[in-house]
C-alpha cells in the first residue's frame, strides 16, 4: 500500500469533526497560540495511518470544519462563535476535535455539547487548576473557574497532571472545596496513568456526556518547548499519548480539545509534532470504540 498520511483521512463527510479556534487574546502570558491549528494540520502530513505497535490501520474519515473566526477576539467576544461551532459539530459527529488557541476555548466548547452543564463531565490534562479569579473576565487561566460559575458542578470535574510550584494554595483549596477530583503529576507517575484515568472515569460514570481538555503544557518542558506554561518535571509525552488514546476510546467522550500550543516558541517542530501525535492517538482511540 502506498504511503498515506493522517492528512489523507481529512475531507468530505466523516464521523469525526475537526475545528480550529485560533484564540490568543486573553492569555495570562501573551503568545501566538493562534498559530497552533495550522501548525497541527501541517504536522498531520508527517504521520502515517498505520500504528506499528498494534497493527491498526486507520480507515476513518475526518471532516475539517475550518477555523472559527476568533483571531484577535477576547475570550468573552469569542465565546458565542466557539460555542456555536462546537454545538453544530457535536450535533453532527460522534467526536469533535478542537484545536486551540489558548485554554479559554475550553469554556465555550463545554457549552456547545448539547446538554446542560449539570450533565457534562470534564477531564483535564493540565499542569494548572485554571482557577484564577474572574474579576477581569474570562482568560486562559480561568476556564474552570468560569465553568464553575456558569453552573458546572465541581463533582463533574477531574483534573489530572497538576504540577507543584505552578498553582496557589487558594486554587488547590477551592478545587477541593468544589468537589473536583485532583490528581497530581506525582500521582500519575506513582500509580500509572491507566489507574488514574480509571478512577476519573469511575467518578464521572453517572454523567451522559464527557469532554476532555488537553492542555499541552502538562507535558514536561524538556519534551515540549512550544508551550509557555510547561514546566520541568511534567508529564512524559508517552503518558500524554496513552491518556489521549484511552479517553478517546470512551463512548461518552464527545469532544476533545488541545490547547496552549505556541508554535512561535517551538524548536525543531518538537511541539507541533507532539500535537500531531496526540491527534493520531485520539483517532486510534476513537477507532477502537464499539460500533
Amino acid at each position: 500500500m502506498a504511503w498515506r498520511s493522517i492528512a489523507d483521512l481529512i475531507g468530505g463527510e466523516g464521523e469525526v469533526a475537526m475545528i480550529g479556534a485560533p484564540m490568543e487574546a486573553g492569555s495570562v502570558t501573551p503568545g501566538r497560540c493562534d498559530l497552533a491549528p495550522e501548525a497541527v494540520r501541517r504536522a498531520l502530513r508527517r504521520f502515517s495511518t498505520y500504528d506499528l505497535e498494534t497493527g491498526l490501520e486507520l480507515e476513518l474519515r475526518v471532516r475539517d470544519l475550518g477555523d472559527v473566526p476568533v483571531r484577535g477576539l477576547t475570550p468573552a467576544e469569542g465565546f458565542a462563535p466557539i460555542r456555536d461551532a462546537c454545538s453544530a459539530a457535536t450535533g453532527a459527529h460522534r467526536l469533535t476535535i478542537l484545536f486551540g488557541g489558548n485554554n479559554a476555548v475550553t469554556r465555550p466548547a463545554a457549552h456547545g455539547l448539547g446538554v446542560p452543564l449539570a450533565e457534562v463531565g470534564l477531564i483535564t490534562l493540565d499542569a494548572h487548576f485554571d482557577l484564577r479569579e474572574t474579576d477581569e473576565g474570562p482568560l486562559n487561566g480561568n476556564p474552570i473557574r468560569c465553568l464553575l460559575e456558569d453552573g458546572l458542578p465541581g463533582s463533574n470535574i477531574c483534573q489530572i497532571g497538576l504540577a507543584p510550584f505552578a498553582n496557589t494554595a487558594k486554587m488547590h483549596g477551592d478545587a477541593l472545596a468544589a468537589g473536583i477530583g485532583v490528581f497530581t503529576i506525582a500521582d500519575c507517575k506513582a500509580r500509572g496513568i491507566a489507574a488514574i484515568l480509571e478512577d476519573a472515569l469511575a467518578r464521572l460514570d453517572r454523567l451522559p456526556v464527557l469532554m476532555v481538555d488537553s492542555d499541552i503544557d502538562v507535558i514536561d518542558r524538556g519534551q515540549l518547548p512550544g508551550a509557555p506554561g510547561a514546566r520541568p518535571g511534567g508529564m512524559p509525552a508517552d503518558m500524554f499519548f496513552a491518556a489521549a488514546r484511552r479517553l478517546a476510546a470512551h463512548p461518552k467522550v464527545k469532544l476533545v480539545d488541545l490547547t496552549e500550543l505556541d508554535p512561535s516558541l517551538d524548536v525543531g517542530d518538537i511541539s507541533a509534532l507532539t500535537a500531531g501525535r496526540w491527534a493520531c492517538e485520539i483517532l486510534a482511540g476513537y477507532s477502537g470504540r464499539p460500533r
